[in-house]
């Protein structure tokens, strides 16, 4: 089994900047599995998620990696709550979409960064340079600008901020590497999401895999896009500081509101422009820093 691996200076950036880009633009994706009910898609998601680490794994010789981690009592039971915490992510997600409620689920998606940067200094006692600190306050001011205007759902983007943001500390300080350990997740899943599948066929409506087969190829597509910026994230989360980690998810909230603007034709409200231009700027200075300490590093 893996030890954690030390943080180190712009380790991992490309793997986050990967998960961070295919979270901005599923809102594209979830518009072709409208028709699905929030619970029953995020069950499918689940259960296609698993031949995804399987094939993988099969892949990769990986089998090892994943029997020690599920020898590791102490593991899994960290494996058993974040599996807990990614699917009422999920759920919240999916619900707050198909609602309407974009705006509220891409705010939580605004306030995780910070509650990665909380979790990063105060659990595992990590250090941001001037900066970094100059990034997080305009990052705050930004957030904060946004929050006021949707003061009647901040429980909904609370809810998405807390779970993942937990959700990566735990990721972060278990001893698993990150394809074992989402799928030990998925298979801890599993019953319940094939529990709550069988109940929606059982239904007047019938499976959601059922509605054509075109859709039951998108909602299996459905596993490759949830496996892979997992993966994804859990590499980074492994290699960078989880504060910086947190600054670069920046990036996933706003490509989906560009693509707000640009394809599902929202307006630009005052608030979402000025936050647009300080969480961006808080992106580039931090970016910057991340890049200035590689070479250093390299140096």
């Amino acid at each position: 089994m893996h030890a954690p691996r030390q943080a180190r200076p712009g380790g991992g950036l490309s793997m986050a900047l990967g998960a961070y880009v295919i979270w901005g633009l599923l809102p594209l994706y979830m518009t072709t599995v409208r028709a699905l009910p929030a619970v029953e898609f995020v069950a499918w998601r689940i259960v296609w998620t698993l031949p995804f680490c399987f094939a993988i794994l099969a892949v990769t010789s990986g089998w090892a990696d994943l029997q020690a981690a599920l020898g590791d009592s102490a593991t899994r039971l960290r494996l058993v709550a974040s599996a807990g915490l990614i699917a009422i992510n999920w759920v919240v997600f999916t619900a707050a979409v198909n609602s309407g409620h974009v705006f509220a689920a891409a705010l939580g998606y605004y306030m995780n960064p910070l509650v990665n940067v909380a979790l990063g200094t105060l659990v595992l006692k990590e250090r941001l340079n001037a900066r970094q600190w100059i990034a997080v306050g305009l990052a705050t001011a930004g957030v904060a600008v946004l929050a006021f205007g949707a003061r009647e759902m901040l429980a909904v983007s609370l809810s998405l901020a807390l779970s993942f943001g937990i959700y990566g500390l735990i990721r972060k300080t278990a001893s698993v590497a990150p394809l074992p350990g989402l799928t030990i997740e998925t298979l801890i899943l599993l019953p319940a999401a094939l529990a709550v599948a069988a109940w929606y066929a059982s239904g007047p409506s019938g499976s959601g895999m059922a509605i054509s087969p075109s859709q039951g190829l998108l909602v299996a597509l459905g596993g490759v896009l949830t496996g892979t910026p997992l993966l994804l994230f859990a590499g980074a989360a492994r290699r960078m500081d989880y504060s910086s980690l947190g600054m670069i998810q920046f990036l996933s909230p706003t490509i989906s509101f560009v693509l707000a603007l640009t394809v599902f034709g929202e307006e630009l409200r005052p608030a979402q422009l000025i936050c647009f231009m300080l969480i961006w700027s808080a992106i580039a200075l931090f970016v910057w820093d991340l890049i200035v300490q590689r070479r250093s590093a390299a140096a």
